[in-house]
């Protein structure tokens, strides 16, 4: 046992937002969810040198919305919005309904957790060394402004015969504490000796749960009335 709630699920209702919006029952939940999974996957193959910080859905009983909050923008939509037309078709196909995509830019990458953790493995796959990408990472973050920020990679390091666990932390990361805002991201490098893992938690300040939940109460109200055709 141990502390291993996921800092987000932790957290939603308060001062995070579910990343699917939508209402179902029975075995239609299952393909919905399936059919969620199969579109992340494919946006993040799509447009992995876009910094896809996170992918929000949300169904509607004709049309699917989907935000796609990237650090660099400009390569989701491409030449005169060609990219982006042709991932809403694909999606379309994929789906069966009617597809919405909005790019949203994220403004400081350095504080996504997705973002970093993705910048990491990529750098260990082209064999740089760990300890040196995760300080990086730190400084970077540190620079931007987050309160705190904690890195753990997990397997063959550096090629090693036996797997172990590095961790690199600076500031205060408050996994307990609910009103925290903190980030969390797990990122997977794919090395000849195997998989490493790279998780991170960013910790960016405190927030407000009071007005957060009457927002959150609000937008899952409409998105479940929409759905069941209210």
């Amino acid at each position: 046992m141990g502390r291993k709630v996921h800092p987000i699920g932790f957290r939603l209702g308060i001062t995070k937002n579910w990343l699917a919006r939508w209402y179902a029952e029975g075995r239609e939940y299952v393909e919905l969810l399936h059919e969620d999974l199969r579109i992340r996957q494919f946006v993040k193959e799509q447009l992995k040198e876009a910094g896809i910080a996170r992918i929000e859905i949300e169904r509607f009983p004709k049309q699917i919305n989907l935000y796609i909050h990237a650090a660099r923008p400009g390569i989701v939509i491409g030449r005169r919005g060609l990219g982006i037309k042709q991932l809403r078709q694909a999606i379309e196909e994929m789906t069966g309904k009617k597809a919405r995509v909005e790019i949203v830019e994220v403004p400081r990458p350095e504080l996504e957790a997705a973002i970093v953790a993705e910048s990491i493995a990529q750098q260990i796959e082209k064999r740089v060394s760990h300890a040196r990408a995760m300080k990086r990472a730190i400084q970077q973050a540190m620079r931007a402004g987050a309160k705190g920020i904690r890195i753990t990679v997990s397997g063959r390091l550096g090629g090693a015969e036996m797997a172990r666990t590095e961790t690199l932390m600076e500031g205060r990361v408050p996994r307990n504490t609910l009103r925290a805002d903190i980030d969390y991201a797990l990122a997977e490098a794919i090395t000849k000796w195997g998989k490493i893992g790279v998780k991170v938690w960013i910790y960016r300040g405190d927030t407000e749960p009071g007005a957060y939940v009457q927002q959150t109460a609000e937008m899952v109200a409409r998105v479940t009335s929409a759905q069941r055709g209210g």
